[in-house]
């Protein structure tokens, strides 16, 4: 019995497939056929059918008119691709939403947490209890520098001693042993904030030592974008860890445009030999709490110290200096109409109005002052969560343009009904392949798909996943590129997205023809240096 020319030449020119004759095949227990099949590395995409054994492909190839199977997918006029992984993800609400329906139905089968410094303590028994979750995706973990100084140091603003460094640094080794990925900062939050770059070095090579990357919410993104760069790449030298920029951006009018520069700065320092990535969501509005906008000093020894402080009327005068001059020069974007408050416990009224909206409620001038005032009255209040409409679509496209940029949605799991989500915890995979691939052709969809998996999985050193070949884990998903699209909005957000039809987690088909089923197959996946 013979091999058809087209399944030889496809078989020659990939040699990286196992290549059967169409007639006598062995059964399957799910075979996906007709698709176009894209693996993951930046190639265009091809026509073939995926046999699958339990979670494992088994097969890629011609497998026929009648392909033996216990399941048939039919992906005519699909795009079949590796499941998505998703950089940069906020899994707080994992017991709450263990399926992760939010993310699944964008085509996520792997998320990476505890980014930005934050996350959980200790470590090793909070992974143990997720493992008997049943989960809708893969976790991976990484381990926050914030958490850690915290445990050790409360939110003390000042250096640690010795003592307090080698536990921070033993704190680092332990959590890698126990599974973790690497290392997280968020040097714009606190108690991040309160660190100096020696401090982050030296945790960094505890990471390092043990396989780790670094993440890194840079100390600043608006007016101090280039020193946060030059410190992360500092990091990544002197630290000997490879590293990524996340959610990388430019905020604040004053700095639109210069991600020439940030870019010019990675392309630089992977010539001298420092290892630098990037991660981005594709929305030109960012999301984080109403404090981001305060000075980090008023807000050190946590929330009863900024209390104190601002009954004292020269503080006072000077915390609303500071958030003035942040909504006129970072994430306020010069303008109260920019930021639009998310979660606001203490008045849900409030929820999806901005800054504007709340002044003119208040009969007060929507000014930059009286804006300060109220993001002062929301802090005390107990704080809350705003999206910042202070980036430029041009620093978006150039950024995703560039080779080493990563897909990373800096979403946060969620549902419809709960709070006041940016749209980016529905929509950031689907809004790539429909707005930036199918409608503004900023990239071409095989370079899309490679920001999304396999680039990635080889950040993470994931091994048989972030790509479709014999043998790879079956985390796949199959998307119409005619459609897919987000359509969470910043005015209508508990939209789930359209066109993602099928989502295989470790085999288990978790998305059929477009509806989530309750299926869960995912797994917590440990890092490098795990010891059991």
């Amino acid at each position: 019995m013979k091999h058809t020319t087209s399944t030889l030449v496809l078989c020659a020119l990939l040699g990286l497939f196992s290549c059967q004759p169409k007639d006598g095949n062995p059964p399957y227990d799910i075979v996906i056929k007709g698709g176009m099949v894209n693996t993951g590395e930046g190639e265009a995409s091809f026509p073939a059918d995926i046999g699958i054994n339990a979670d494992t492909i088994a097969f890629i190839g011609s497998l026929g008119d009648r392909p033996k199977a216990k399941s048939v997918i039919d992906a005519q006029g699909l795009v079949v691709s590796p499941g998505f992984i998703d950089m940069h993800v906020h899994l707080d609400p994992i017991f709450k939403y263990p399926d992760a329906k939010s993310h699944v139905t964008q085509g996520v089968t792997l998320a990476l947490g505890a980014p930005d410094g934050g996350g959980f303590w200790p470590f090793g028994p909070y992974l143990d209890s997720l493992a008997h979750e049943g989960l809708g995706m893969n976790l991976a973990y990484l381990v926050g520098h914030n958490k850690i100084r915290q445990e050790v140091m409360g939110m003390d603003n000042r250096e640690p001693d010795g003592a307090e460094l080698q536990k921070m640094k033993a704190m680092v080794q332990q959590a890698m042993e126990e599974g973790a990925f690497g290392i997280s900062t968020g040097l714009k939050y606190l108690p991040g904030a309160f660190s100096k770059v020696e401090e982050v070095i030296e945790l960094s090579k505890a990471a390092a030592q043990n396989g780790g990357i670094y993440t890194s919410h840079l100390r600043e993104e608006g007016l101090g974008l280039l020193e946060g760069v030059q410190e992360a790449i500092e990091i990544g030298r002197q630290a000997d860890i490879p590293i990524v920029l996340t959610h990388h951006k430019v905020v604040g009018k004053p700095m639109w445009g210069s991600s020439t520069k940030t870019l010019a700065m990675v392309d630089t320092a992977r010539s001298q030999g420092i290892d630098v990535m990037i991660d981005q969501y594709p929305y030109d509005a960012s999301y984080t709490s109403i404090s981001v906008l305060i000075p980090a000093w008023s807000r050190a020894g946590g929330q009863a110290e900024f209390v104190k402080r601002a009954q004292d009327k020269k503080l006072r005068d000077s915390i609303l200096k500071g958030i003035t001059f942040n909504i006129m020069n970072d994430r306020g974007g010069a303008d109260i109409a920019r930021v639009q408050l998310a979660k606001t416990p203490w008045d849900s009224t409030l929820s999806g109005l901005t800054l504007k909206d709340w002044a003119l409620r208040e009969n007060l001038e929507p000014s930059p002052e009286n804006g300060a005032a109220l993001v002062l009255r929301a802090q005390l209040a107990g704080g809350g969560s705003a999206i910042y409409h202070a980036m430029e679509e041009e620093d978006l496209q150039r950024i995703m343009k560039h080779p080493q940029t990563m897909i990373g949605s800096d979403g946060r799991l969620t549902a419809p009904g709960d709070s006041w989500p940016h749209p980016r915890w529905y929509g950031t995979f689907p809004r790539v392949l429909g707005l930036y691939v199918r409608e503004k052709q900023v990239i071409d969809l095989p370079t899309a798909l490679k920001k999304m998996t396999s680039l990635p999985a080889d950040r993470l050193d994931l091994g048989k996943r972030g790509r479709l070949k014999v043998g790879h884990i079956a985390d796949i998903t199959i998307f119409d590129p005619e459609t897919v699209i987000d359509r969470s909005t910043y005015l209508d957000p508990h939209h789930y997205s359209q066109g993602i039809q099928y989502v295989l987690v470790n085999g288990i088909l978790t998305v059929d023809r477009g509806t989530f089923n309750a299926n869960r197959g995912g797994k917590i996946l440990r890092g490098p240096a795990y010891k059991k």
